[in-house]
């Protein structure tokens, strides 16, 4: 089998992710007519520029983040969740009570399991962000879209390690303790972008790096249009992921 060979940063992965989001048939209805709610992550702060056009600080997008420990961002420091409704920002303020099943929820992950399920530490005793979306996502039906890099893989299943963890059974932690919620939607990886975004199949054949390519994954992908794929990955690299 034909196939062209890409590795991707950190960054250029979520630039690609973020690409492959904006293709989605469900993003594409809400941003002709209706709402689109993306919540804090750094990964969706890639999604919010293809989305709307507009560079946005990345590191100030984001509740919490691991920079060798567990932290959260001060409340300060966050910039204010985006919200559009037929493709136009809007105040975030109970926008999420006016969201229906024709409606997207985008939501990042920590881990991604195995079995395709996306897992999110909550160092938030209420669950912060996951816990005020979940359930009306969940009863309604909303569309949730979970765009996550396969560098957050991991070997054990999120649901059983969800029933172990929680930050009150912590008794010392390197940052702030966690507790473990498993996400159930739609999750989009840098091999599912690359299929959204052309090509027929991609798949994953290592991980990690050194000098800078710490976090990288390597796939391959194939179809006809296989080549015209690498290139359109070859401008992200070009620009190191930024928009």
């Amino acid at each position: 089998m034909k196939h062209v060979q890409i590795t991707l940063t950190p960054p250029e992965s979520k630039r690609l992710i973020a690409m492959g989001v904006k293709e989605l048939p469900e993003i594409q209805q809400a941003l002709e007519d209706g709402i689109i709610l993306i919540t804090l992550g750094t990964t969706n702060a890639y999604v919010a520029e293809e989305l709307t056009g507009k560079k946005i600080d990345h590191s100030m997008y984001a509740a919490g983040y691991i920079d060798g420990t567990a932290k959260a961002v001060p409340m300060d420091k966050r910039l204010p969740t985006i919200a559009l409704r037929s493709g136009k920002k809007v105040s975030s303020d109970g926008i999420l009570d006016e969201m229906t099943a024709d409606d997207v929820v985008l939501k990042g992950a920590n881990a991604l399991d195995p079995d395709g399920v996306a897992g999110v530490l909550m160092a938030n005793p209420s669950g912060g962000t996951t816990g005020m979306i979940i359930g009306p996502v969940m009863a309604r039906g909303i569309n949730l879209v979970i765009p996550v890099g396969l560098e957050k893989s991991i070997p054990y299943s999120i649901i059983e390690m969800s029933r172990i963890v929680g930050f009150q059974h912590c008794i010392k932690a390197t940052g702030l303790p966690v507790g473990l919620i498993p996400l159930h939607g739609e999750v989009i990886t840098e091999a599912d972008a690359l299929v959204l975004l052309g090509a027929d199949d991609a798949f994953q054949i290592g991980a990690g790096g050194i000098n800078g390519g710490e976090g990288s994954v390597t796939l391959c992908a194939t179809g006809e249009n296989a080549e015209e794929v690498f290139e359109l990955v070859m401008k992200v690299k070009e620009k190191k992921g930024e928009f």
